[in-house]
């Protein structure tokens, strides 16, 4: 998930222009009273310091988990409204901006914690710990309104981005830039989406059989989602980011240090890359609704509502827009990508997923 907006710094003055987006704009109708509930429930949870708490709560969350499941079950959209949230969290309170973000080996102890307790609710582990209680809080609306096995693999996609932001954390100890390939690999993890497509199932009410959820070309379309995702993400905290004086990540750094160039010829890559990303989504999710369950077909549909959702919120919370600071964000979307190939992006973790289209 994304990083937290500086409160003093200027960031670049870095134009982002319109992005392509060939996805329907859509919001659930109870986002006024889920963003709501939100802030209630991360009061009384305490989630994050006094400080920290009071940001997250006019980020608009719950406008964010409600473009992702805009027809779905409103428990759900609530679920997955404080969660992201907890995920801030744990991200902006202990990893990026706690001690623990640069103690890799106690963070990882803290976050094993955190796993067993998602794992077993009742485990007395960190029994005065806000974040341990908004999690077991979460597990059981989980165990609520999924199935076992969805319940499972969302503690599952919670150990890869605790692995994820330990990674992290190890770079920012040293202060170095990882190479493409590793932080592109290591983006679908920590940018925390992967945790969020359990939610994509429950919120409609259905469950994927795993023949169709563990193929490979379903699994690389989620993967292309989270690419997506990620790479607009930085694209549009890139701006704040770079105006701090801590330790950042972002993929346009890791191409500036890469290909040895500068912000704006950063930014054109990383939009040329995530263009080429979205053209093999659309075709590869064409390919799979020609003999897909009607219950494949809403979760590719629930997909492309959360590149979509990103994206609007992304160009529209005061996380990324930081009015002290004003980022230049576009205020609508292209119809048409700036790179329209089909050509591999020549990364070697994700360059499989081109080889699934003729």
């Amino acid at each position: 998930m994304p990083r937290e907006e500086s409160e003093c710094a200027v960031g670049i003055d870095l134009a982002v222009p319109p992005i392509y987006s060939p996805f329907a704009e859509a919001i659930h109708p109870l986002y006024q009273d889920i963003d709501q509930q939100t802030a209630v429930w991360a009061e009384k949870f305490r989630i994050g310091s006094d400080e920290l708490r009071g940001r997250l709560v006019r980020h608009d969350i719950g406008g964010f988990s409600a473009r992702i499941l805009p027809e779905g079950r409103e428990e759900v959209v609530s679920l997955l409204s404080d969660f992201v949230l907890w995920l801030f969290g744990v991200d902006d309170g202990h990893c990026e901006e706690g001690e623990l973000g640069r103690k890799p080996g106690e963070l990882s102890g803290y976050l094993s914690r955190l796993l067993r307790i998602a794992q077993n609710p009742e485990t007395p582990m960190l029994l005065d710990d806000p974040l341990a209680d908004g999690l077991r809080d979460l597990r059981r609306r989980v165990d609520r309104y999924g199935t076992p096995g969805q319940a499972a693999r969302w503690v599952d996609a919670l150990r890869e981005y605790f692995f994820s932001v330990v990674w992290e954390a190890s770079h920012r100890t040293a202060g170095t830039v990882p190479d493409l390939d590793d932080y592109t690999l290591m983006r679908l993890y920590d940018g925390a989406t992967s945790v969020v497509l359990p939610l994509l199932e429950m919120g409609h009410g259905y469950e994927l059989q795993p023949h169709e959820r563990d193929s490979t070309r379903v699994r690389a379309a989620a993967e292309l989602a989270s690419f997506i995702i990620t790479w607009d993400n930085d694209i549009f905290s890139y701006h704040k980011e770079a105006a701090g004086t801590d330790y950042y990540l972002n993929a346009l750094r890791v191409l500036e240090r890469e290909q040895g160039i500068g912000p704006e010829a950063a930014l054109d890559l990383a939009i040329s890359q995530r263009d080429r990303a979205t053209s093999l989504f659309l075709l590869l999710c064409e390919r799979l609704r020609e003999d897909a369950s009607p219950q494949l077909r809403q979760y590719l549909a629930s997909l492309g509502s959360f590149i979509r959702g990103a994206q609007d919120w992304g160009i529209t919370s005061v996380r990324y827009t930081t009015p002290h600071d004003p980022a230049r964000f576009p205020d609508a979307f292209r119809q048409t990508p700036v790179d329209p190939s089909l050509r591999p992006l020549g990364i070697a973790a994700v360059d499989w997923w081109w080889e699934l289209v003729d």
